[in-house]
């Protein structure tokens, strides 16, 4: 069993997946910095000095100046700010992976084949089927340019 295990874990695509977790889980937490650490910021300066991590609803009635003072006094709150972080956050991440993909696509794409001639014609006298390097017609005996 232990012989399978390792067969199986040694397969390339189990590994291709592994290194596919590692790297899309920095990859996440580097996205995750950049909205938090550096676009959020500037959005929230441009909005009137709002600092989005900040926001929050305080559900026990007591008011808090902080996010920070509300979580240290075990106040029940509604972190509507950290939410629209994880939202631009998660669109940088998708936005990210749709372009990955779609270049992906655009590499590995098989290129289109020009369509085939057809194989047969139609008779201009009789309108009967015949075939494309036909110069008479079976049908109507007539007798035709290529």
């Amino acid at each position: 069993m232990v012989k399978e295990f390792v067969k199986f874990a040694m397969r390339g695509n189990v590994l291709d997946l592994a290194v596919g977790i590692i790297i899309g889980a920095a990859f996440g937490k580097i996205v995750s910095s950049f909205v938090n650490d550096i676009l959020m910021p500037v959005v929230g300066l441009l909005l009137g000095k709002v600092d989005f991590s900040n926001l929050f609803i305080n559900l026990s009635g007591t008011n808090y100046p902080t996010l920070a003072a509300a979580k240290a006094a075990g106040a029940a709150t509604l972190n509507y700010g950290l939410f629209i972080n994880s939202i631009v956050d998660f669109t940088i991440v998708a936005f990210a992976i749709f372009l990955l993909i779609t270049q992906i696509n655009r590499i590995c794409a098989k290129p289109k084949e020009a369509p085939a001639a057809p194989a047969t014609k139609e008779c201009p006298h009789c309108f009967s089927s015949i075939n494309s390097k036909a110069t008479r017609c079976p049908n109507c005996t007539s007798v035709f340019d290529k």
